[in-house]
């Protein structure tokens, strides 16, 4: 699931976040490294201009900090940037971020990453806003090298240029897992040629399937065999009958309700789900997230 709190975009935030801090962000990742959870993930924006900050608001937590400070507050649950705009920095900067991360919490890292869309962001860092997407390509090639096992990575490319400079600590995986985000067109080749994983944004149910078709194809045709996690981010979720009104999009239900519900993710493909549950409270959250992990995920 993404975390709460550490983004706090109109979109999606609940009204009591607006309130919440460290204390709470720490039950609630401790709740899903109890309940099974297989990964938190944490949003990345350097800074957000004025004409969007009401939508968005201004509250983006930096996901290097926050993995890192709740990979010591648990135990299994895997680390997720969800995703991380890395064309923003040099590829060796975010290596060694994340690098430290993998390391420090023992192989949990999943690097989400994605192009970014807020023009401003780009500009006030001197990154190219409309090549963002050649950006990200070639920082993704140069991280496979930067994050791998070679103390002394090497990346020659158009825009990145980098030998003979060692990095320590490694990480502690092997192959520290690469996800990518989007649903664009552009987005979905990225994930096919060169992610271990795809995450989209906002695809419905509906488009799923052929989206998940295009991904194969174009992982076929571009010769890579090694496997892909497909991901999905379900509708909202409430285990049981809210007393309250959860808006009309939101599944509810008793747990085999939701299980068959969800289910229909793995029919179409989906390898992960990432849910997020309706509440007024943290503690409604973290006892949704309890229900889910004990009476749903089974079912699944």
């Amino acid at each position: 699931m993404q975390l709460p709190v550490q983004s706090q975009s109109t979109m999606y935030a609940e009204a009591w976040e607006a309130d919440a801090g460290p204390a709470d962000l720490v039950e609630i990742a401790r709740t899903a490294d109890r309940s099974g959870f297989d990964y938190v993930a944490s949003c990345d924006h350097v800074a957000i201009p004025r004409r969007l900050a009401a939508a968005m608001s201004t509250v983006w937590y930096d996901p290097v900090a926050t993995l890192g400070f709740l990979a010591g507050v648990t135990e299994r649950v895997r680390l997720l940037s969800h995703v991380a705009v890395v064309g923003l920095r040099h590829p060796l900067l975010t290596a060694k971020q994340y690098a430290t991360l993998d390391h420090l919490s023992g192989g949990r890292l999943i690097l989400g990453v994605g192009a970014g869309h807020v023009q401003e962001e780009f500009e006030v860092l001197g990154v190219d806003f409309e090549r963002r997407g050649a950006v990200l390509d070639e920082c993704v090639d140069a991280l496979r090298a930067a994050l791998g096992p070679d103390e002394f990575p090497t990346h020659h490319g158009k825009l990145y240029d980098f030998e003979g400079l060692g990095q320590q600590p490694r990480p502690a995986q092997e192959r520290v897992p690469v996800w990518v985000g989007g649903s664009s067109p552009a987005a979905v080749r990225r994930a096919a040629v060169r992610g271990d994983g795809w995450l989209p944004q906002g695809d419905p149910r509906d488009r799923l399937p052929e989206q998940i078709a295009r991904v194969r194809r174009l992982r076929e045709e571009a010769g890579v065999s090694d496997p892909l996690t497909v991901g999905a981010i379900t509708e909202p979720l409430y285990v049981g009958e809210p007393g309250w009104s959860v808006g009309r999009r939101t599944l509810t239900g008793a747990p085999e309700a939701l299980a068959e519900s969800l289910g229909a993710y793995r029919a179409m493909g989906v390898h992960q789900i990432q849910v997020r549950f309706r509440s007024r409270s943290r503690s409604e959250l973290t006892d949704q997230m309890a229900a889910f992990g004990a009476e749903v995920a089974p079912l699944l």
